[in-house]
């Protein structure tokens, strides 16, 4: 990245590559600053704030700091379902789950066919005990991929928690056969068995 960057150093996309390349690398702080020139470069570049958002949040633990960055490129791209849903992301981190629950609507309004999407509304669906609407979103992930062993393991979750047993212990247990190390979802379906008196 550094020779094209040499040879064409006003090219943001090489800026938010080479961003991609150090949070790979874990090198966060550096990752932002090649975020920020690709910005700086090109102020209308969505992805850049994106991937500059994920690395304040998801890595750096800085949520305020990462939902400007996804307001940032949602005022760019007010149909980037990506930035919503990362937002929405960061808000339910912060506790804000009515606030990530009107994300992961406009991401799944967006780009309906994204499964990742609809498991982060179930999930915050289940933040605010809303357990039919969260096992319809898991419902929604699961006709997408089938083989999506968190949205399965999620939907036992919510089913749980509605004392539906039989059922959870059926999506448990196709999360197990799609990911046997799924050590969450193990765990689940041992919860159920000792409720059920199963030693």
């Amino acid at each position: 990245f550094d020779k094209a960057i040499e040879i064409k150093p006003e090219f943001a996309d090489v800026w938010n590559n080479k961003g991609e390349a150090l949070r790979v690398l874990k090198k966060y702080e550096e990752a932002i600053a090649s975020f920020d020139k690709a910005i700086e470069i090109d102020p209308k570049n969505a992805d850049a704030c994106v991937n500059k958002g994920f690395v304040l949040g998801r890595k750096l633990d800085r949520h305020n700091d990462a939902i400007a960055s996804f307001d940032k490129a949602i005022e760019i791209d007010p149909k980037n379902a990506g930035a919503w849903n990362q937002k929405g992301n960061a808000l339910s981190t912060l506790s804000r789950y009515d606030d990530s629950l009107a994300c992961y609507d406009k991401a799944t309004e967006i780009d309906p066919k994204n499964a990742v999407f609809w498991t982060n509304k179930g999930m915050t669906l289940v933040q605010l005990k809303k357990y039919e609407e969260a096992i319809a979103s898991y419902d929604k992930a699961t006709e997408i991929k089938p083989g999506y062993a968190t949205a399965w393991r999620k939907k036992a979750f919510a089913l749980r928690k509605l004392e539906r047993y039989d059922d959870a212990m059926m999506c448990y247990d196709k999360a197990i056969k799609i990911d046997p190390k799924d050590a969450k979802a193990w765990k689940g379906m041992r919860i159920i068995l000792k409720k059920l008196g199963c030693p």
